[in-house]
């Protein structure tokens, strides 16, 4: 079978320029990021087996949002903004948790249903005109694909839903059965002090694959292929090279990780990831379902979250190779922040002249061509005025 899900031409012609350096040290650019990029698109907040049971939540603090995601009575899983309509503090404190039967807010014991309505106010007779029904949680957009949890924290946006942005990988993406899976070790977060950006253009191209990622090299790297964005989507895929095992974590994987049964034969030995516009990964192995994603904290910081998911009934061996994809994934991590950061601090001096990218990094421009059209004032090659940005961009984005 072909790996190729589409076979893209890359033009002849094409910009090799990325995007300008001044937009990864702009403040006034990052809230435009936030407001057209981060809040109105959709973002992974975990997987269905991370709130199995009624009661059952965890949060995301992002971009200067709050969500909550709980589970009902019901069984159905719901989002929320994290915030009590009384005074607006967390109805919830931690990140992950079992509220059993209702929401109560640490700041006056408001108690809220587990489908975010209200049940009531502390001491009610001090709100004599209080409208239950007008009080509930404020809802946010939800999705669930193939188990992973999709929320939008800006009701409607310019994606279509979750199912419809990701139907050209569902037929391959439903063979590792994802839904049914249950976590590693929980949802991780670490901060690395690079702009968001930069993150994301690491990540967006398998280039750099042969010279700074040994163990990903010895694993696949003769086999390594992306294919770019198109319509939200990218997708990048290898198989094991037939002499992998160089390296002690590459060497024991290829000779632990069982080949499962339920995966066709062109995935039974392949790592395939999946991007989504505008910051995250699905990324699947043959042991093991994972997702990652990167949140701007300012111009130079970023927060890096994700969750690793194993089989109900995985065997030793598949434990085994988990535990070793995962030392592999660990030093890639370390590798690509190293690189990040080298890439993002010289855009601060005056040589800097601007990219000039590699047929093989036609995915890091997709990237940047598909945040063009939702900020358009990534198209000035210099840099605005701060206090210029948002109205300039809100002139480009009128003319269309």
């Amino acid at each position: 079978m072909n790996p190729h899900l589409r076979d893209v031409a890359i033009p002849n012609d094409w910009d090799r320029r990325g995007l300008p350096g001044w937009s990864y040290h702009s403040t006034a650019l990052l809230e435009l990021e936030k407001e057209h990029v981060f809040r109105n698109h959709w973002q992974i907040a975990g997987h269905v087996c991370d709130i199995p049971n009624a009661g059952d939540y965890l949060t995301m603090d992002v971009i200067g949002e709050r969500a909550l995601i709980v589970r009902g009575k019901d069984g159905v899983v719901r989002g929320f903004n994290n915030m009590c309509r009384h005074r607006g503090s967390r109805v919830v404190a931690d990140s992950q948790g079992n509220c059993k039967n209702a929401l109560v807010c640490p700041f006056h014991g408001w108690v809220y249903n587990l489908d975010g309505t209200l049940r009531g106010a502390a001491r009610p007779r001090s709100f004599p005109d209080l409208d239950k029904t007008e009080f509930g949680l404020m809802p946010l957009d939800l999705e669930v694909w193939m188990g992973f949890i999709f929320i939008r924290f800006r009701n409607g946006g310019p994606q279509p839903s979750v199912a419809e942005l990701l139907k050209p990988i569902e037929p391959e993406f439903a063979h590792y059965k994802a839904a049914d899976m249950v976590p590693s070790w929980g949802i991780w977060t670490q901060k690395t002090p690079v702009n968001w950006k930069s993150v994301r253009d690491v990540d967006n191209e398998g280039y750099h694959v042969a010279m700074a990622h040994p163990a990903l090299q010895d694993l696949y790297g003769a086999t390594y292929f992306d294919e770019p964005f198109i319509n939200g989507v990218s997708r990048s895929f290898a198989t094991y090279n037939p002499h992998a095992g160089r390296r002690w974590s590459v060497k024991n994987y290829v000779k632990i990780a069982p080949e499962p049964t339920h995966l066709p034969d062109h995935l039974r030995k392949a790592w395939v990831y999946y991007g989504i516009f505008p910051n995250a990964v699905l990324s699947v192995m043959p042991e093991s379902v994972q997702f990652y994603q990167e949140f701007p904290l300012s111009t130079g910081e970023t927060l890096l979250r994700g969750a690793i998911y194993r089989y109900r009934d995985e065997s030793r061996e598949q434990a085994a190779a988990r535990y070793l994809s995962f030392r592999i994934d660990r030093d890639t991590m370390s590798e690509d922040v190293q690189l990040s950061v080298w890439s993002n601090e010289s855009m601060l001096s005056e040589a800097f002249e601007g990219f000039y990218l590699s047929d093989l990094e036609y995915g890091v421009r997709t990237h940047h061509d598909h945040l063009r059209k939702q900020i358009p004032v990534l198209g000035l090659e210099t840099a605005p005025e701060e206090k210029d940005m948002w109205n300039l961009n809100d002139a480009l984005r009128s003319r269309g």
